[in-house]
């Protein structure tokens, strides 16, 4: 990837915590400057401190400022700004801001409005992987009513697991190991689908009982061009969402590894994507095939450790790809080496059923040093509100070997120092150092099934 940068310019940060401190330090080297779009609860924090300018987009909950599109945008062209990028999470995979984005002559650092459509809805995508031919488990399209999804699963057999077309994060998800358990609980998984994303659209699955969470990291040109950074296995999960994600992916064998890295690729050339995304798949570890699960429109928590192996900065690439001033990218440019992990640092408490946490961090004092990467924009001081998602940090170390990893890894928790709040820091402490994490014997289900349990009777709850 050529060494450019953009030509002056000025970026509107639409996030908050540490993605937005990435993409505004991002900017910033490459010489743009940087307005970072706040609410009141985050005016005083580090990212506010460190962008060139901050404005107030409303008061804290997040309705009234980080959801309000026509506010971003307006704060956006009041500020001067020339491209706007999203993060992840609140409006980064909305179309409706993409779009008021190119009505005001603003670069979306991000795919076109019609691609997030596309891929954003579940049956779209199922419809391009099916077209692309990239494998899938058996499915449906949207499911009428609980008769119809009976009738469904009792074609695909069970078990099964309902999904939300317009969304994920596991709400709407149901799995059913027979006709009982999927009547019982349709209906609750259309509301929850519902009051989630305003539409209670519902597909059945074929469910993979033991399963990996892998996902390929990729950057497109828009114009069929399409680049990727590796794999990330994210299996260690909690209620679907992700806790420690590595890569690459260590269970894979090449040939495996080979074809899920051209089908990722495949996929996203054939709706010419533009700029970052990561196709997800299902791995079956019985055997050993993958199945498209969705694609994510945007950078997401866990790409540093795709950075941490290739030695890619995403976040500049983003930039200079929206902006002009990098055409494209080449495959042959992209290198691997060693192995890395991310372990997200969580401002809840384990020992209470993950109860949120918010409160002032009274110390803050994270580990530094060879193949050690701490991405935050907390500090000693700061307030953690309760209004937004609960993550903190992020932990990422390298290594050599994935063993090597692990240990720089738990060096690090022990290293990591936290008061004036609950973290997760002391379960990830328990994960790191289970034989089951350490050869590589786990799967989706593994911290809800094995760890959790033992964990809690350790603490005797």
């Amino acid at each position: 990837m050529p060494d450019t940068a953009p030509s002056n310019g000025r970026l509107f940060v639409a996030n908050r915590g540490e993605i937005a401190l990435r993409a505004i330090r991002a900017a910033q080297a490459l010489g743009m400057e940087a307005v970072l779009g706040v609410s009141a609860a985050d005016r005083d924090g580090l990212g506010a401190r460190t962008a060139n300018r901050c404005v107030v987009l409303g008061p804290a909950q997040a309705r009234d400022s980080y959801l309000n599109a026509g506010l971003i945008v307006h704060a956006a062209v009041s500020t001067g700004c020339t491209a706007l990028h999203p993060g992840y999470g609140f409006l980064s995979e909305r179309a409706e801001l993409a779009e008021l984005c190119a009505q005001e002559g603003i670069t979306f650092v991000g795919p076109t409005p019609e691609s997030i459509r596309q891929v954003g809805d579940k049956i779209s995508a199922r419809a391009m992987a099916r077209a692309a031919n990239v494998p899938m488990t058996s499915g449906t399209d949207a499911v009428e009513d609980v008769a119809h999804a009976l009738k469904l699963a009792e074609e695909i057999g069970y078990p099964v697991i309902t999904k939300a077309s317009a969304g994920g994060g596991g709400r709407g998800m149901v799995v059913a190991r027979n006709a009982e358990e999927l009547a019982g609980a349709f209906d609750q998984a259309v509301t929850t689908a519902r009051e989630a994303f305003g539409d209670g659209t519902l597909f059945i699955e074929r469910y993979v009982e033991v399963a990996r969470h892998i996902e390929v990291q990729v950057i497109g040109d828009g114009k069929g061009g399409v680049v990727h950074f590796g794999e990330r296995d994210c299996s260690i999960q909690r209620r679907y969402q992700k806790m420690i994600e590595e890569a690459p992916a260590a269970i894979l064998s090449p040939a495996v590894r080979k074809r899920l890295h051209e089908a990722a690729v495949r996929l996203l050339a054939s709706i010419n994507y533009r700029n970052a995304g990561t196709v997800e798949f299902l791995y079956d570890t019985t055997t050993e095939e993958f199945f498209f699960m969705e694609v994510n429109a945007r950078i997401q928590v866990e790409h540093p450790v795709s950075e941490a192996i290739t030695g890619a900065d995403l976040v500049q690439a983003q930039l200079r790809l929206a902006t002009g001033a990098v055409k494209g990218f080449s495959q042959k440019d992209v290198h691997t080496a060693g192995h890395a992990i991310e372990a997200r640092i969580i401002a809840e408490d384990p020992d209470r059923d993950f109860i949120p946490c918010p409160g002032r961090i009274t110390r803050w004092d994270p580990p530094s040093g060879e193949g050690i990467r701490v991405d935050t924009a907390v500090e000693s001081g700061t307030m953690i509100p309760p209004y937004y998602d609960s993550m903190i940090a992020k932990l990422i170390v390298h290594g050599n070997t994935r063993a090597e990893a692990i240990d720089r890894l738990a060096a690090a928790l022990d290293d990591f120092t936290v008061e004036g709040i609950a973290t997760n820091i002391p379960l990830l402490k328990v994960i790191v150092a289970h034989e089951d994490f350490r050869s590589n014997t786990i799967n989706t289900r593994w911290l809800e099934t094995v760890l959790l349990p033992a964990f809690r009777a350790e603490q005797g709850r």
